[in-house]
């Protein structure tokens, strides 16, 4: 079985510090955070970006000063910037930090009602226009999909040429307006994409842990972190992404898998090695 990948997803563009006090938004609060992740064993920082005072931007700038800082604390590790930015921003505005060329970045393939009046909106021209994007820039693009009808929508737009393979999925479960995050969800998911894509299981909430337990003996990949659930434990708040990290490092241990390094991560993601 291949060793696993730890995607740690650090801030999000929703959750807050009221929520849990260690929510970073400054740039050594995102520092910190990333790096007590990958000192855990992440191999991969699924990185949003906030401005001092939280609020989501897709400020290439802003991107380019956090991911330099997390370099420079670890150099090895793949940085996945998200472009699904804020609900209400633009197409362009969400796909600046792609003009930095990082190595991955976010995909999402389909419209989600994420609750109240807000709508999540990712229609097929928005889809292909990012995939070009991607194409042209060298950037293997996560496809995140919330929900069957994703998958389906990522397998024909792959059939015109706007989406390479080999695929990698991130199956975002038990978001409001998506897929549950039961058993039965992800295996739905899970037999619906094709056998040579990989992809990573996102738990929202309660979900986080046990669907990370179901493709850790499945042989896919993991994503812990702040974006998804601030909680180690019920009604115990992680005092870092590390924490979480570390928990699914046990869990993977208790099953036989052992933990991918950022370089056997780009391997078995079909990245190129870092220079």
């Amino acid at each position: 079985m291949e060793k696993l990948i730890i995607t740690a997803a650090i801030c999000g563009a929703e959750v807050l510090k009221e929520h849990n006090p260690a929510v970073p938004y400054t740039v050594e609060e995102c520092v910190r955070e990333a790096k007590s992740a990958y000192n855990a064993g992440a191999s991969l920082i699924h990185l949003h970006v906030r401005e001092d005072d939280g609020t989501p931007t897709q400020s290439k700038d802003r991107f380019k000063v956090i991911i330099d800082a997390i370099r420079k604390e670890c150099p090895d590790v793949i940085i996945q910037p998200s472009t699904g930015g804020a609900v209400g921003m633009t197409n362009d505005e969400r796909l600046q930090p792609t003009e930095l060329l990082p190595e991955m970045a976010t995909l999402d393939c389909g419209t989600l009602n994420f609750g109240g009046d807000d709508i999540f909106e990712n229609t097929e021209n928005t889809i292909k226009y990012f995939g070009q994007r991607m194409i042209e820039r060298g950037i293997k693009p996560e496809l995140e999909v919330f929900d069957k009808s994703m998958i389906d929508m990522a397998l024909r737009l792959h059939r015109k040429g706007f989406i390479q393979a080999p695929m990698h999925f991130d199956f975002v479960m038990g978001v409001n307006g998506g897929i549950g995050g039961e058993l039965r969800d992800f295996v739905f998911l899970r037999g619906s994409i094709p056998s040579d894509a990989t992809y990573t299981v996102a738990g929202i909430g309660r979900y986080e842990f046990p669907l990370a337990v179901a493709a850790i003996i499945d042989g896919g990949h993991v994503r812990v972190g702040f974006e998804d659930n601030v909680y180690l434990s019920k009604g115990v708040l992680a005092r870092s992404n590390g924490e979480l990290v570390e928990k699914v490092v046990r869990i993977a241990r208790e099953f036989g898998r052992d933990i991918a390094t950022p370089a056997e991560a780009r391997q078995i993601l079909s990245l190129k090695p870092l220079q």
